[in-house]
């Protein structure tokens, strides 16, 4: 005797029902950015030839101009002063960044990590500093007079002509970075 359709469609129903409540498998998956990370190996490379490219020559001098900046600024007065401070926030952040993104560059850690596009990230990177850099030392220039304070006068005009100089070096290689991130993105 057959059953109705309605009825054997209820119990199969149950019968599914009863297996998905004893069946307890999780399943899980690995993203490839784990995977990518597990298969490389632990040592860093070290590209002793980034520091004989135009970029990495730039680069030391942002570092060694840039501690310039902010260093003849820290030995003054500078706190009562706003407008040094900005300059001193502009010079010591892109410094600290400039550091991070050369020892990056030094140890190949990008191509380690190939999810980050790293030509847009130094071209937004360059391009910042360059416009922030300049802006920090058309205020350090404009800010620097004798009136203001004699004593640290030789110290901020001193820091004010290295800025100039620094957002030179940021210009060039916001340019080296453009370059690479358009030769990319025809590819």
């Amino acid at each position: 005797m057959e059953q109705p359709p309605r009825e054997t469609h209820l119990r199969e129903q149950r019968q599914e029902e009863q297996e998905r409540s004893r069946s307890h498998t999780v399943s899980t998956t690995a993203s490839s950015f784990t995977a990518n990370l597990s298969s490389t190996s632990s040592t860093l490379a070290y590209d002793k030839e980034f520091l004989r490219t135009a970029p990495g020559i730039l680069m030391v001098a942002e570092i060694v101009l840039g501690l310039l900046v902010w260093t003849l600024i820290a030995g003054t007065k500078y706190f009562l002063y706003p407008v040094f401070g900005w300059v001193m926030f502009v010079a010591v952040f892109y410094w600290v960044l400039t550091l991070f993104f050369l020892i990056i560059y030094m140890t190949m850690t990008y191509t380690r990590i190939p999810q980050v596009p790293w030509t847009t990230v130094g071209l937004c990177f360059n391009g910042t500093a360059f416009l922030l850099y300049f802006i920090a030392a058309i205020v350090d220039a404009c800010a620097v007079t004798k009136e203001l304070d004699s004593h640290n006068y030789n110290s901020w005009a001193a820091s004010s002509f290295f800025a100039f100089i620094v957002t030179a070096c940021y210009g060039g290689n916001a340019y080296f970075s453009f370059v690479s991130w358009r030769t990319q993105t025809l590819q």
